[in-house]
């Protein structure tokens, strides 16, 4: 009796099984958050919160040397919002380990990095609509670009890109702490320091001495400089690049870092 060989699948087929997979789980994870009224409403009144409680509560008081409070303030907002937003990453993987929904998914021939790329698409996409939608109010309380059309762009797209590794990172978090309260705990740790001491609110030469030095070689300012510069129409090119570094390099290692947690589980 013969056996009939089955042909390995060649990277190509390898990559191309990987992409359908985490499509369909990211089409999964995009129907669960629209079914979620509380999820919805959160991740869209509070980004609009912010723009207006620091403009108008705290715009008074903070001197930027620029003529409008609120072309400094939203490259900081925009940045803010979608590190915040990676908690959702963790929280949700967290939540369907404890539901016992990563069993199942473990027990179906898929690729194993599906479920956790899946969610990062998801929630990419939700940034995106999460800039947009900051970027339309901001415009109503007299937010303008000053560069050209392409600078312009050049904002919400650095302002995506950065966003990415911290949801890997929120990944790796919520695979290894499988608990939504613990990740949302270890998420306020380390991403509060991380957003406010930068440039986000403040101009870095405005604070203490030593906290300059850890604001001026914190990756979180060198995006919000670069977001800053394109929404004055003065890009720093040095800025644009390091951003882009960082982004991709924390990627890559963020990324390796979940999809090996996430296979230990």
């Amino acid at each position: 009796m013969t056996s009939i060989a089955v042909p390995a699948p060649t990277s190509s087929n390898k990559l191309s099984w990987v992409v359908s997979d985490a499509l369909v789980m990211a089409k999964r994870n995009i129907i669960r958050m629209s079914r979620r009224p509380d999820y919805v409403i959160f991740s869209t009144i509070q980004p609009v919160m912010f723009i207006v409680l620091f403009n108008y509560v705290f715009g008074g008081a903070i001197a930027t040397g620029t003529a409008n409070y609120i072309d400094f303030l939203i490259p900081g907002i925009l940045i803010q919002t979608v590190l915040f937003g990676s908690f959702n990453t963790g929280v949700g993987l967290a939540e369907d380990l404890k539901a016992g929904m990563i069993d199942r998914y473990k027990s179906l021939p898929m690729s194993r990095s599906a479920v956790v790329a899946g969610r990062i698409i998801a929630d990419t996409l939700n940034n995106a609509f999460q800039i947009v939608l900051m970027l339309g109010v901001a415009f109503l309380i007299g937010f303008r670009f000053h560069g050209t059309p392409i600078e312009s762009l050049g904002v919400p797209l650095i302002a995506l890109m950065f966003s990415v590794p911290f949801l890997w990172v929120a990944a790796a978090i919520g695979v290894t702490l499988k608990s939504a309260e613990a990740v949302q705990s270890a998420g306020f740790l380390w991403l509060f320091p991380f957003t406010f001491v930068s440039s986000a609110f403040v101009p870095v030469e405005t604070m203490a001495s030593w906290v300059q030095v850890l604001a001026e070689n914190n990756p979180v300012t060198i995006v919000i400089d670069a977001v800053r510069g394109l929404t004055y129409g003065d890009p720093s090119m040095s800025a644009i690049w390091q951003s882009v570094a960082w982004s991709v390099g924390l990627t890559v290692v963020a990324a390796a870092l979940a999809v090996d947690r996430y296979r230990r589980v």
